[in-house]
């Protein structure tokens, strides 16, 4: 028997306030448009908090019969969680870092020992104390000065990816300054232990604008600039090469990238740059003994690894090391003193590659499942001839691996351990193929507890991105088993908009072949419906940002396949967010979605975009999530798009919005209110099955 909703409770009804977009000639009515209020401090601040509390306390209402369930949820899924739990440390610069948690604490502590692990434990950072008093509170890009003593590192503490950045005299205990505000939260010591390069914000439109330079114990305010990126598609960032050698400066858009440098020795020198941007081409750079080291697609879709001198760095000195291949992406390049370590995908999954530097050997690590996720890292050491890096499948927990590149030797250093006990046996996944209706074959990666049957009755999670190149591989999560044990099965679709086959893969779902990331997630669930996985009665969808943008193209083209879909933090107002600058990000975005000020990029865009494409017509149940301070995709865009749908669409269907108001794009910051969240959702889907414990 399946929930019972409450009855003769009214959802909230927006207000209507007449507003027009006119550009190449199309005139858009916007009825919502004043929801983007709150966000530009207008005049209608005030009626859109109302708005949001009101559909929280409608959301409240019609879960209203599953709090109990919910609660169980969280404390099931809490359960699995080691509380009293220690990373495996890492080792740099003479000293093994490492982060810990306690019992019942929702944050961590960031320690180290010198020499051995059996040295006294220094606690470099109390993380659960610094969070006290903060409803969100995330610490992160801890970075150690070459003389050990100096500690910098970044908080945010109202989740809009503004960092300030602290010192911290590690063997006096004493924070040097007041923080420096405004930044990205990335820094990097010189070799003088006394200047750190940040990247500083433009406060409005969140884009990193500049990297400067700070001298300890001198104010913020007389920090020198040494770099402002003038071009606003460009991300920019500063970091330290893994030699030590050198401090770089990265600017890249989605097309082209640029590197500048300067010895680490040598702060106060000028940034030369490494090779003038050229037009669609990305570079990367990293320095191994006498010669720089370029991970580059200059004539080369899928990237190829090339070399030059480390005195002369444009592109006419560049000889190539590893050739391009048409069926393997190169993802990144690892650099140590006698080994470098290439990151590649191939038929959609990771293969380590790993060349001696002597000899000229090279080898692959073996991976024995069907579907993976696996990723070098952390690996600080350049003088280390072990490769730390982290296994995980649907099935497999999370796993720590060092890897002796010499003996060829894997240990396993640690896996996540399940509380309550896992066994693995108990599970099935398997790597499918649904055929697209371009004749495109797509990748699925599915897993179900031994049991399921294959009969159409079986209730699916179906999740997907497809955007930025980002790829979603299988991966663990003991949160899911929650969803397993109950009969549901969870299929990731590896659809266009990744780079999961190859550069070629992300280039065929964005700017003007965007729909094939959409017709593909569909094509994905038409699959498993014929093949009994699950039927239209019993699937669902669930996707998140870009993924969320997903999500309401889908249910605009093919409402009637989904039992209820969950969106998260969704970009769907593509069109009026691309066409507002003062939006954060929005200039970085036009390599990806396109420029709407273009005709052709605005006609594309808003053929798709979910907000413009509400009709009237049978929604399914729909859960929309979003962050009242959300720097990534702002509220107002499901907040329009929840109203729009309330006013048009045609069906009875559930229809819950959810904004956290403390909260933004990430969610909660302590590791364990995050699960509230997951408890609510997973209480939505379960109450459309009829499971109710």
């Amino acid at each position: 028997m399946s929930y019972q909703w409450p009855k003769a409770v009214q959802p909230p009804v927006a207000k209507i306030k007449a507003h027009q977009r006119i550009i190449h000639g199309d005139t858009v009515s916007d009825n919502y448009y004043w929801m983007i209020d709150y966000f530009k401090k207008g005049p209608d601040s005030d009626t859109v908090l109302e708005y949001l509390k009101e559909e929280n306390a409608y959301l409240d209402t019609m879960m209203s019969g599953t709090k109990l369930f919910q609660q169980q949820l969280f404390e099931e899924m809490k359960g699995r969680i080691k509380e009293k739990d220690e990373s495996v440390p890492v080792f740099k610069n003479g000293y093994y870092y490492y982060t810990r948690t306690d019992d019942g604490k929702q944050y961590f502590k960031y320690c180290r020992r010198k020499g051995s692990l059996d040295a006294p434990e220094e606690i470099l950072l109390d993380v659960d104390q610094l969070a006290l008093g903060h409803p969100y509170y995330s610490a992160s890009n801890f970075t150690v000065s070459e003389d050990n003593r100096l500690l910098a590192f970044a908080a945010d503490t109202l989740s809009r990816r503004q960092y300030d950045i602290y010192v911290k005299n590690i063997e006096t205990g004493e924070i040097l300054h007041e923080g420096i505000g405004g930044t990205t939260g990335e820094a990097v010591w010189a070799a003088d232990n006394e200047t750190l390069f940040y990247t500083q914000n433009n406060p409005e439109t969140l884009l990193s604008e500049k990297i400067k330079r700070h001298k300890l114990f001198t104010k913020a305010s007389e920090d020198v600039v040494v770099y402002e990126e003038k071009d606003p598609s460009n991300y920019i960032e500063v970091k330290k090469s893994k030699s030590g050698r050198y401090i770089y400066i990265i600017s890249k858009a989605t097309l082209s990238s640029e590197v500048r440098f300067i010895s680490a020795n040598s702060p106060n020198d000028a940034f030369q740059i490494f090779q003038p941007r050229m037009k669609e081409v990305l570079y990367s750079v990293d320095d191994l003994g006498d010669r720089f080291y370029i991970l580059t697609n200059l004539e080369a879709k899928n990237f190829r690894l090339m070399e030059c001198p480390l005195n002369n760095t444009e592109s006419g000195n560049w000889k190539e090391v590893i050739p391009h291949r048409k069926d393997v992406l190169l993802e990144k390049l690892d650099v140590f003193k006698n080994f470098y370590v290439v990151t590649e995908r191939k038929k959609g999954l990771i293969q380590l590659h790993i060349h001696q530097v002597d000899t000229g050997e090279e080898h692959f690590i073996d991976f024995e499942e069907p579907a993976y996720r696996v990723y070098s890292g952390p690996n600080p050491e350049y003088n280390s001839n072990k490769l730390r890096y982290n296994y995980t499948s649907l099935i497999t927990p999370a796993s720590v691996y060092d890897y002796d590149m010499y003996t060829r030797k894997k240990e396993l250093k640690k896996q996540q351990e399940v509380v309550g006990g896992y066994n693995p046996d108990n599970y099935v996944t398997e790597r499918l193929y649904a055929t697209a209706k371009d004749g495109t074959s797509v990748p699925v990666s599915i897993v179900y507890k031994k049991g399921f049957e294959k009969n159409g009755m079986a209730p699916l999670l179906l999740y997907g991105y497809g955007a930025y190149g980002i790829v979603i591989d299988a991966a663990f999560n003991s949160s899911r088993l929650s969803l397993l044990d109950r009969g549901f099965a969870f299929a990731i679709a590896h659809i266009r908009g990744g780079e999961d086959l190859g550069r070629e893969w992300y280039e065929n779902g964005k700017m003007m072949k965007k729909k094939n990331t959409f017709t593909d997630f569909i094509d994905c669930a038409d699959f498993l419906m014929k093949e009994k996985y699950t039927s239209k009665q019993h699937l669902y969808a669930q996707g998140g940002s870009a993924g969320g943008l997903l999500i309401g193209a889908v249910v605009n083209i093919a409402p009637d396949i989904w039992n209820g879909v969950i969106a998260e933090v969704p970009f769907v107002d593509v069109v009026n967010t691309m066409l507002d600058e003062s939006i954060p990000l929005t200039t970085n975005e036009y390599d990806e979605w396109g420029n709407p000020n273009r005709e052709e990029a605005y006609n594309y865009m808003k053929s798709y975009s979910p907000y413009e494409n509400v009709e009237k017509k049978n929604y399914p149940n729909m859960m929309v999530t979003t962050g009242l301070h959300d720097s990534q995709v702002q509220y107002f865009e499901p907040a329009k798009w929840v109203a729009k749908l309330r006013a048009i669409k045609t069906s009875d269907n559930i229809l819950l919005f959810h904004t956290n108001m403390d909260y933004g794009h990430g969610g909660a910051s302590g590791r364990f209110d995050y699960l509230k969240d997951i408890a609510l959702e997973y209480a939505f889907l379960f109450s459309l099955e009829g499971i109710d414990k």
